[in-house]
């Protein structure tokens, strides 16, 4: 009996120790300028703090329509179109600003009643500590809601088995034409 209540007792510790030593997911993390994992928590997520930047207007877009949508969906939804993007990822919201990377893949209009997208990608990192690695993000993506979430389901590089999300806010939208800046906050588990 009392052979069970020491190794009771020894397993029980070693429970308490293993919960001691992960954070609570809660805790804040560290605001890092274009990347990078807190040092003195490595289950920490990174978080990444970039702008997208989609043109499809002018003389050289970074995002063209290849399928319009039909003459019988809502104008107002624009149910059926798709973009194909190769679209400029920026430290600061000015196009001009130290680059980050690329976002390319596609978004199409997937909402019959409102303008919504499902928006698959690769972020391409091509300068700082993710140079050359990239996030996979897949998911729906309202561009006149306030704040919008895209899981990131996936990674390659310094991102390999990469989990996570992003959070969207608009910064600058030009309704004529469709241009837009899109602020990202990345948070990701690698």
């Amino acid at each position: 009996m009392a052979k069970k209540a020491v190794t009771l007792l020894i397993f029980l510790v070693l429970v308490a120790a293993a919960e001691a030593h992960h954070p609570q997911a809660d805790e804040p993390t560290t605001h890092v300028h274009g990347g990078g994992r807190r040092k003195d928590d490595a289950a920490a997520p990174t978080h990444l703090h970039f702008y997208f930047h989609d043109t499809v207007s002018g003389k050289s877009p970074t995002a063209v329509r290849v399928v319009d949508p039909p003459s019988s969906s809502s104008p107002m939804s624009m149910f059926g179109m798709v973009n194909v993007m190769d679209d400029p990822l920026t430290e600061g919201p000015e196009q001009d600003s130290g680059p980050v990377g690329r976002a390319q893949g596609l978004y199409m209009g997937s909402d019959q009643a409102k303008v919504g997208f499902f928006q698959a990608m690769n972020l391409v990192f091509t300068s700082g500590d993710f140079n050359g690695s990239t996030l996979a993000l897949l998911g729906r993506n309202c561009p006149l809601d306030a704040v919008r979430e895209l899981p990131v389901v996936g990674g390659t590089g310094a991102f390999r088995f990469a989990r996570g999300y992003a959070q969207l806010r608009t910064h600058w939208l030009d309704f004529r034409t469709g241009d837009a800046t899109v602020e990202y906050d990345v948070y990701v588990m690698h």
